[in-house]
């Protein structure tokens, strides 16, 4: 009887901090005690790892047994400590033997399966950079796992598994059947792939399929006002064909996002197109921005890390919700404080706003079958505020679709067609901006808009007019230079000329917002 030691990793959001897990065997009455600040579902890991070992041929000592989980000030939370626990436990009596620096990440069944968790890939990223390869999950887990270079995956399908591979008697060892899921889920074909809606299917609407090209090139946010069914979800929906696949940074942050909320199963694999969240209009502020019980869960910002946020009659959505926007639209980061802990969570993401012109979508053109007052239209467009609608790059106003726009549906270009722009746009953009570390126009700094990439003064006037005039604020100046430089790259140009800067301010002030 000695001293058990293994590890696993403890998650605060997706920043993985290293715990060791130690486990001691005393002569004394049987007991089960753990230290180390767990929480209520990793206290009653005891009887799961009580039942899991007996049940895989391995009981525990009937003595006294004391874990604790390092370092001991520290939180612990979830039930991804469940393999850490009873190995260390079966290397303190001895059963295994020591496992030296391999990190352990599963939960228990009572019959000793091994079951997949959630937040995998960010633990397994923890551990790597911490100087621990070595990995053991379930098996449901191993592809996910494999994903971070340079860590050494093994899948177990069982305790009793894990157990022979550190050494235990084969003799003893009680291995669950294998004509059950060993996953904890249910087995399931993998659903059709759903072709993605294409542009060709827009009718008319030539200034905002521009307005969406534009947005994918340069990364830019979208306001887009008009009647209903005028095509502005459509036109939303189609924003991510245009954009292009996630490199491996980007694909792997949005991959250890969704790995803290998979759905179903795990990843199997990165996710390399940019993803699309289109949280209800009743939504609250800790469904989109993050939130819950404990440490605060990733909302639907930060879901659409890299990729579309779109929110649908945005007018409908709380003042509060739409104003926690603000901060993530500049930093690209959602810093979630609670009582329980601080999480961080990448929130870089294009935000896609539609709105009505007023509450019953009948004041735009000549808006002779509105029945909203002046007032109630005030009121109703005023919930998107000033600073929010400040950060907004492109603001449309969308106009009905006529029976001509009919007529030539068809024969506007596919997706395939304008995203091979966006790739050409984006291409010229990376090589403008790699050595100022910036990847899109949208993430440029003013201060390098009005210094070394500034345009010629005749080719700002009419925006240093609007300037003067008190029409476009500081930030608007920036954003609408940012916008100039897609216009820009979209037409092959070397910088903005004043037809650039034109459009870009027209794109700014058309939706009546400066």
């Amino acid at each position: 009887m000695g001293l058990g030691r293994t590890y696993g990793v403890g998650l605060t959001g997706l920043e993985g901090r290293m715990v060791e897990v130690e486990a001691d065997i005393g002569q004394s009455l049987p007991a089960f005690i753990l230290l180390g600040l767990p929480d209520a579902s990793l206290n009653e890991s005891r009887d799961r790892v009580k039942s899991a070992a007996k049940n895989s041929g391995l009981p525990l000592s009937r003595r006294k047994i004391t874990v604790n989980l390092m370092p001991a000030d520290v939180h612990k939370r979830g039930s991804g400590f469940d393999l850490a626990i009873v190995m260390a436990a079966l290397c303190a009596a001895g059963d295994v033997r020591p496992t030296g620096r391999t990190v352990f990440l599963a939960e228990l069944g009572l019959d000793g399966r091994l079951r997949p968790l959630h937040g995998v890939l960010p633990a397994v990223m923890a551990a790597v950079a911490a100087g621990f390869p070595d990995i053991a999950v379930a098996a449901a887990n191993a592809a996910e796992a494999a994903l971070v270079p340079s860590s050494r995956v093994r899948g177990f399908s069982s305790l009793a598994a894990v157990a022979e591979a550190f050494g235990a008697d084969p003799e003893n060892l009680v291995f669950p059947p294998e004509d059950e899921p060993a996953s904890g889920t249910a087995a399931h074909d993998a659903p059709e792939a759903v072709p993605a809606p294409d542009l060709v299917d827009i009718a008319g609407q030539s200034e905002a399929r521009f307005a969406l090209e534009v947005a994918a090139a340069g990364a830019h946010h979208l306001l887009m006002t008009g009647p209903p069914g005028a095509g502005k979800t459509m036109l939303a929906e189609r924003l991510p064909g245009l954009l292009p696949d996630l490199a491996d940074t980007a694909a792997m942050e949005v991959t250890a996002i969704h790995s803290l909320g998979w759905r179903g199963r795990p990843c199997s694999g990165l996710v390399r197109r940019p993803p699309f969240e289109s949280p209800h209009h009743t939504a609250t502020a800790a469904a989109v921005i993050g939130g819950g019980s404990g440490i605060p869960r990733p909302g639907a910002a930060s879901r659409a890390h890299r990729g579309v946020l779109f929110l649908d009659e945005a007018p409908e959505y709380e003042p509060r919700v739409l104003d926690a926007l603000r901060q993530p639209l500049e930093s690209g980061t959602l810093v979630l404080h609670r009582a329980a802990g601080t999480a961080v969570y990448p929130a870089r993401f294009q935000l896609v706003l539609a709105a009505n012109p007023c509450p019953c979508g009948l004041a735009s053109g000549k808006g002779a079958e509105c029945t909203c007052s002046a007032q109630q239209r005030r009121r109703y467009f005023s919930r998107l505020s000033g600073p929010l609608l400040d950060r907004v790059d492109l603001q449309l106003a969308i106009r009905r679709v006529s029976l001509l726009d009919f007529t030539e549906a068809g024969k506007a270009e596919p997706t395939a067609v304008v995203a091979r722009r966006v790739r050409q746009a984006r291409s010229s953009q990376r090589e403008r901006l790699l050595p100022l570390g910036c990847e899109t126009n949208a993430e440029v700094s003013g201060q390098v808009l009005r210094g070394p990439l500034r345009p010629g003064s005749r080719s700002t006037a009419a925006l240093d007019r609007a300037l003067d005039r008190q029409t476009l604020t500081a930030r608007g100046y920036d954003r609408v230079l940012r916008v100039a430089w897609t216009v820009a790259d979209l037409s092959g140009h070397a910088c903005p000329d004043a037809d650039d800067i034109g459009q870009a301010l027209a794109f700014r002030q058309q939706a009546g917002a400066a």
